[in-house]
Protein backbone atom coordinates (compact mmCIF):
# COMPACT_ATOMS: atom_id res chain seq x y z
CA UNK A 1 0.00 0.00 0.00
CA UNK A 2 2.75 2.79 0.71
CA UNK A 3 4.23 2.17 -2.45
CA UNK A 4 0.59 2.64 -4.43
CA UNK A 5 0.22 5.66 -2.40
CA UNK A 6 3.67 6.92 -3.49
CA UNK A 7 3.43 6.46 -7.15
CA UNK A 8 -0.15 7.94 -6.72
CA UNK A 9 1.64 11.27 -5.25
CA UNK A 10 4.11 11.41 -7.65
CA UNK A 11 1.20 10.88 -10.52
CA UNK A 12 -0.87 13.64 -8.62
CA UNK A 13 2.82 15.89 -9.02
CA UNK A 14 3.18 15.40 -12.30
CA UNK A 15 -0.34 16.44 -12.92
CA UNK A 16 -0.19 20.15 -12.03
CA UNK A 17 0.46 22.78 -14.10
CA UNK A 18 4.00 24.10 -14.84
CA UNK A 19 5.41 20.86 -13.45
CA UNK A 20 7.45 20.02 -16.46
CA UNK A 21 8.40 23.11 -17.29
CA UNK A 22 12.03 23.59 -16.50
CA UNK A 23 11.84 21.02 -13.39
CA UNK A 24 11.43 17.35 -12.66
CA UNK A 25 10.76 15.89 -9.80
CA UNK A 26 12.05 12.52 -9.37
CA UNK A 27 10.58 10.08 -6.63
CA UNK A 28 12.97 9.31 -4.00
CA UNK A 29 12.13 5.90 -4.30
CA UNK A 30 14.51 3.04 -3.46
CA UNK A 31 16.01 -0.12 -5.05
CA UNK A 32 17.79 -3.42 -4.51
CA UNK A 33 21.00 -4.66 -5.37
CA UNK A 34 21.48 -7.70 -3.47
CA UNK A 35 21.22 -7.10 0.65
CA UNK A 36 21.84 -2.96 0.10
CA UNK A 37 18.84 -0.35 -0.71
CA UNK A 38 20.20 2.39 -3.61
CA UNK A 39 18.86 5.77 -3.98
CA UNK A 40 18.61 5.77 -8.11
CA UNK A 41 17.93 9.35 -10.15
CA UNK A 42 16.30 8.84 -13.23
CA UNK A 43 18.14 11.48 -14.99
CA UNK A 44 20.77 10.82 -17.33
CA UNK A 45 23.35 13.22 -16.06
CA UNK A 46 22.85 12.15 -12.71
CA UNK A 47 24.28 9.49 -10.38
CA UNK A 48 23.02 7.24 -7.78
CA UNK A 49 23.51 8.47 -4.46
CA UNK A 50 24.19 5.68 -2.81
CA UNK A 51 22.73 3.37 -0.20
CA UNK A 52 23.74 5.85 3.05
CA UNK A 53 24.86 8.99 3.96
CA UNK A 54 28.61 8.00 5.24
CA UNK A 55 31.75 9.87 6.29
CA UNK A 56 33.22 6.84 7.09
CA UNK A 57 36.67 5.67 9.61
CA UNK A 58 40.41 6.07 9.14
CA UNK A 59 41.82 4.00 6.57
CA UNK A 60 45.14 3.14 4.92
CA UNK A 61 46.19 2.38 1.11
CA UNK A 62 49.59 1.75 0.11
CA UNK A 63 50.60 2.81 3.50
CA UNK A 64 48.94 6.06 3.69
CA UNK A 65 46.14 7.02 5.78
CA UNK A 66 43.42 9.24 5.15
CA UNK A 67 40.69 10.21 7.44
CA UNK A 68 37.36 10.97 6.00
CA UNK A 69 35.35 14.24 7.58
CA UNK A 70 32.56 16.61 7.15
CA UNK A 71 34.48 19.56 6.12
CA UNK A 72 32.33 22.17 4.75
CA UNK A 73 35.00 24.77 4.22
CA UNK A 74 36.76 22.60 2.10
CA UNK A 75 38.51 24.40 -1.12
CA UNK A 76 41.59 22.44 -2.66
CA UNK A 77 43.41 22.70 -6.03
CA UNK A 78 45.14 20.64 -7.61
CA UNK A 79 44.98 17.64 -10.17
CA UNK A 80 41.86 16.21 -11.55
CA UNK A 81 42.09 12.72 -13.71
CA UNK A 82 38.92 10.88 -14.50
CA UNK A 83 37.74 7.22 -14.39
CA UNK A 84 34.85 4.89 -16.26
CA UNK A 85 35.58 1.75 -18.06
CA UNK A 86 36.97 -0.43 -16.16
CA UNK A 87 34.37 0.60 -13.34
CA UNK A 88 31.47 1.04 -15.00
CA UNK A 89 28.28 -1.05 -13.96
CA UNK A 90 30.20 -1.52 -10.16
CA UNK A 91 29.71 -0.80 -6.76
CA UNK A 92 30.73 2.48 -5.65
CA UNK A 93 31.82 3.25 -2.12
CA UNK A 94 28.01 4.03 -0.37
CA UNK A 95 26.31 1.14 -2.12
CA UNK A 96 25.77 3.18 -5.36
CA UNK A 97 26.27 1.71 -8.88
CA UNK A 98 29.01 3.40 -10.87
CA UNK A 99 28.03 5.15 -14.34
CA UNK A 100 30.77 6.15 -16.33
CA UNK A 101 28.09 8.30 -18.26
CA UNK A 102 26.49 10.11 -15.49
CA UNK A 103 28.19 13.29 -13.92
CA UNK A 104 29.74 12.14 -10.93
CA UNK A 105 33.49 12.14 -8.63
CA UNK A 106 35.57 9.92 -5.98
CA UNK A 107 37.08 11.89 -3.45
CA UNK A 108 39.36 10.15 -0.25
CA UNK A 109 37.78 12.23 2.71
CA UNK A 110 34.72 13.92 2.01
CA UNK A 111 31.01 12.51 2.82
CA UNK A 112 29.48 10.68 0.83
CA UNK A 113 26.91 11.57 -1.04
CA UNK A 114 28.24 15.74 -1.34
CA UNK A 115 28.22 17.87 -3.30
CA UNK A 116 30.95 20.21 -4.46
CA UNK A 117 32.11 22.54 -7.48
CA UNK A 118 34.84 21.73 -10.15
CA UNK A 119 36.15 24.46 -11.86
CA UNK A 120 39.01 23.27 -14.60
CA UNK A 121 41.41 26.31 -13.88
CA UNK A 122 42.73 25.98 -17.85
CA UNK A 123 39.33 26.92 -19.27
CA UNK A 124 37.09 28.02 -16.95
CA UNK A 125 34.33 25.35 -16.76
CA UNK A 126 32.79 25.39 -13.95
CA UNK A 127 30.55 22.25 -13.23
CA UNK A 128 28.11 21.04 -9.88
CA UNK A 129 29.58 16.85 -9.10
CA UNK A 130 28.46 14.45 -6.55
CA UNK A 131 30.72 12.65 -4.77
CA UNK A 132 29.34 9.13 -4.24
CA UNK A 133 33.04 7.21 -4.26
CA UNK A 134 36.67 6.80 -2.39
CA UNK A 135 39.80 7.60 -4.68
CA UNK A 136 41.90 8.84 -6.08
CA UNK A 137 44.51 6.74 -4.53
CA UNK A 138 47.59 8.50 -6.56
CA UNK A 139 49.01 10.47 -4.16
CA UNK A 140 49.55 13.80 -6.66
CA UNK A 141 45.76 13.84 -7.63
CA UNK A 142 42.91 15.44 -5.27
CA UNK A 143 39.60 14.17 -7.15
CA UNK A 144 38.34 11.32 -9.73
CA UNK A 145 35.25 12.01 -12.30
CA UNK A 146 33.16 10.38 -14.19
CA UNK A 147 33.83 10.06 -17.56
CA UNK A 148 30.87 12.41 -18.20
CA UNK A 149 32.22 15.10 -15.65
CA UNK A 150 35.66 15.04 -17.55
CA UNK A 151 33.71 15.74 -21.15
CA UNK A 152 31.70 18.57 -19.74
CA UNK A 153 34.79 20.05 -17.86
CA UNK A 154 36.74 19.71 -20.87
CA UNK A 155 39.50 16.84 -20.06
CA UNK A 156 38.64 13.87 -21.76
CA UNK A 157 41.11 13.48 -24.26
CA UNK A 158 43.89 15.49 -22.36
CA UNK A 159 43.10 12.82 -19.34
CA UNK A 160 43.99 15.35 -16.41
CA UNK A 161 43.54 18.89 -15.73
CA UNK A 162 44.38 21.66 -12.77
CA UNK A 163 41.22 22.10 -10.87
CA UNK A 164 39.75 23.74 -8.24
CA UNK A 165 37.57 21.68 -5.73
CA UNK A 166 35.10 23.34 -3.32
CA UNK A 167 32.56 21.59 -1.33
CA UNK A 168 28.89 22.87 -1.84
CA UNK A 169 27.53 23.36 1.96
CA UNK A 170 23.98 23.69 1.46
CA UNK A 171 23.81 21.29 -1.08
CA UNK A 172 26.26 19.07 0.75
CA UNK A 173 23.69 18.94 3.94
CA UNK A 174 20.47 18.22 1.18
CA UNK A 175 21.99 15.33 -0.12
CA UNK A 176 22.47 14.22 3.00
CA UNK A 177 18.61 14.58 4.28
CA UNK A 178 17.32 13.16 1.39
CA UNK A 179 19.72 10.03 0.91
CA UNK A 180 18.71 9.43 4.61
CA UNK A 181 14.88 10.00 4.45
CA UNK A 182 12.15 8.18 3.21
CA UNK A 183 9.54 9.39 0.74
CA UNK A 184 10.73 12.79 -0.79
CA UNK A 185 11.54 14.23 -4.32
CA UNK A 186 14.93 15.56 -5.73
CA UNK A 187 14.28 18.57 -7.75
CA UNK A 188 16.23 18.46 -10.60
CA UNK A 189 17.38 21.48 -13.28
CA UNK A 190 18.12 19.99 -16.63
CA UNK A 191 20.40 22.52 -18.56
CA UNK A 192 21.74 22.08 -22.45
CA UNK A 193 24.85 20.81 -22.05
CA UNK A 194 27.79 21.33 -24.39
CA UNK A 195 28.67 18.61 -26.82
CA UNK A 196 30.83 15.83 -25.21
CA UNK A 197 34.52 16.10 -26.68
CA UNK A 198 35.82 12.45 -28.57
CA UNK A 199 38.35 10.86 -26.96
CA UNK A 200 40.86 8.71 -29.21
CA UNK A 201 39.60 5.18 -30.76
CA UNK A 202 40.41 2.39 -28.09
CA UNK A 203 41.99 5.18 -25.72
CA UNK A 204 41.01 5.46 -21.99
CA UNK A 205 42.66 8.53 -20.71
CA UNK A 206 43.49 8.60 -17.46
CA UNK A 207 43.49 5.33 -16.68
CA UNK A 208 45.02 3.38 -14.60
CA UNK A 209 46.55 6.18 -12.53
CA UNK A 210 45.09 5.71 -9.03
CA UNK A 211 44.03 2.58 -7.43
CA UNK A 212 40.50 1.32 -8.30
CA UNK A 213 37.62 3.53 -5.98
CA UNK A 214 35.16 0.90 -4.72
CA UNK A 215 37.28 -1.88 -4.48
CA UNK A 216 37.47 -4.10 -1.23
CA UNK A 217 40.88 -2.68 0.09
CA UNK A 218 39.75 1.19 0.11
CA UNK A 219 37.90 1.02 3.23
CA UNK A 220 34.49 1.18 1.72
CA UNK A 221 33.21 -1.93 3.91
CA UNK A 222 33.08 0.42 6.73
CA UNK A 223 29.61 0.30 8.28
CA UNK A 224 26.84 -1.72 7.40
CA UNK A 225 24.31 -0.74 5.01
CA UNK A 226 20.49 -0.79 5.64
CA UNK A 227 18.99 -3.59 4.84
CA UNK A 228 16.04 -3.63 2.39
CA UNK A 229 13.18 -5.28 4.84
CA UNK A 230 14.35 -2.52 7.88
CA UNK A 231 11.81 0.16 8.02
CA UNK A 232 13.49 3.46 9.01
CA UNK A 233 11.50 6.04 10.14
CA UNK A 234 13.01 9.25 8.41
CA UNK A 235 11.43 12.97 7.67
CA UNK A 236 10.77 13.71 4.33
CA UNK A 237 13.90 15.79 2.80
CA UNK A 238 14.36 17.74 -0.73
CA UNK A 239 17.61 17.72 -2.52
CA UNK A 240 17.92 20.75 -5.05
CA UNK A 241 20.70 18.99 -7.40
CA UNK A 242 21.86 21.82 -10.02
CA UNK A 243 23.56 19.89 -12.94
CA UNK A 244 24.31 23.31 -15.14
CA UNK A 245 27.64 23.67 -16.91
CA UNK A 246 29.19 27.36 -16.21
CA UNK A 247 32.21 29.31 -17.61
CA UNK A 248 33.66 31.20 -15.25
CA UNK A 249 36.93 33.97 -15.86
CA UNK A 250 39.99 32.13 -15.02
CA UNK A 251 43.34 33.76 -14.91
CA UNK A 252 45.65 32.77 -18.96
CA UNK A 253 48.81 31.56 -17.28
CA UNK A 254 48.09 31.37 -13.40
CA UNK A 255 51.22 31.41 -11.65
CA UNK A 256 50.87 27.74 -10.27
CA UNK A 257 53.20 26.82 -6.72
CA UNK A 258 54.10 23.26 -5.30
CA UNK A 259 54.40 24.06 -1.72
CA UNK A 260 56.40 21.64 0.24
CA UNK A 261 55.65 22.60 3.40
CA UNK A 262 55.25 25.31 6.22
CA UNK A 263 57.79 25.30 9.01
CA UNK A 264 57.70 26.88 12.38
CA UNK A 265 61.38 27.07 12.03
CA UNK A 266 63.39 29.41 9.29
CA UNK A 267 66.30 26.67 9.13
CA UNK A 268 63.85 23.35 8.52
CA UNK A 269 62.70 25.66 5.79
CA UNK A 270 66.14 26.36 4.71
CA UNK A 271 67.20 23.07 4.35
CA UNK A 272 63.80 21.84 2.69
CA UNK A 273 64.58 24.76 -0.03
CA UNK A 274 68.66 23.32 -0.45
CA UNK A 275 67.24 19.88 -0.79
CA UNK A 276 64.45 20.89 -2.91
CA UNK A 277 66.81 23.28 -5.39
CA UNK A 278 67.31 20.87 -7.89
CA UNK A 279 64.23 20.48 -9.29
CA UNK A 280 63.99 24.09 -9.99
CA UNK A 281 63.53 27.90 -8.43
CA UNK A 282 62.35 27.35 -4.73
CA UNK A 283 61.20 30.32 -2.21
CA UNK A 284 60.94 30.78 1.21
CA UNK A 285 58.06 32.79 2.23
CA UNK A 286 57.16 34.29 5.95
CA UNK A 287 53.40 34.09 6.51
CA UNK A 288 52.68 34.96 9.85
CA UNK A 289 49.28 33.62 11.73
CA UNK A 290 48.18 34.34 15.25
CA UNK A 291 51.43 36.27 15.81
CA UNK A 292 53.27 32.84 15.44
CA UNK A 293 55.51 33.64 12.26
CA UNK A 294 55.23 30.13 9.19
CA UNK A 295 58.10 29.53 6.97
CA UNK A 296 56.50 28.15 3.72
CA UNK A 297 58.63 26.48 1.02
CA UNK A 298 57.06 26.69 -2.61
CA UNK A 299 58.58 25.25 -5.55
CA UNK A 300 57.68 28.08 -8.84
CA UNK A 301 55.99 29.53 -10.11
CA UNK A 302 55.42 27.08 -12.73
CA UNK A 303 52.80 26.70 -15.92
CA UNK A 304 50.48 24.79 -15.91
CA UNK A 305 51.88 21.92 -17.77
CA UNK A 306 52.35 18.20 -18.49
CA UNK A 307 55.77 18.60 -15.93
CA UNK A 308 53.51 20.12 -12.90
CA UNK A 309 52.22 16.82 -11.79
CA UNK A 310 55.64 15.08 -12.64
CA UNK A 311 57.39 17.63 -10.08
CA UNK A 312 54.43 17.27 -7.61
CA UNK A 313 55.37 13.48 -7.81
CA UNK A 314 59.33 14.14 -7.23
CA UNK A 315 58.25 16.75 -4.22
CA UNK A 316 56.74 13.74 -2.52
CA UNK A 317 58.91 11.05 -3.00
CA UNK A 318 61.62 13.39 -1.50
CA UNK A 319 59.79 13.17 1.59
CA UNK A 320 57.21 16.18 1.47
CA UNK A 321 54.07 13.52 1.68
CA UNK A 322 51.94 16.63 1.91
CA UNK A 323 53.38 18.67 -0.94
CA UNK A 324 50.19 20.61 -2.45
CA UNK A 325 49.50 22.78 -5.64
CA UNK A 326 48.79 26.36 -4.78
CA UNK A 327 47.44 28.78 -7.34
CA UNK A 328 48.16 32.56 -7.12
CA UNK A 329 44.97 34.03 -7.86
CA UNK A 330 46.29 37.59 -7.80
Amino acid sequence: MPKVLTRLALFLVLLMPGACAELSFLSQATKSVGNTVVTPTADPQLPELGASYKVGQPYQIKNIWYYPKEDFSYVEEGIASWYGPGFHGKHTANGAIFDENRVSAAHRTLPLPSMVRITNLENGRSLKVIVNDRGPFAHSRIIDVSRRAAQLLGFEVKGTALVRVEVLEAESRKLSAAVSGGPAFVQVSKPEPPPPETAPTGAVAGENLSAPPGTADSAVQQAELPREDVPIERPEAEADIDTDLKVVPVTPDPAVYIQAGAFGEFYNADRARASLSYLGPIIVEEITRSSTPLFRVRLGPLKDDERLESLLVAVIEAGYTDAQIVVNRN
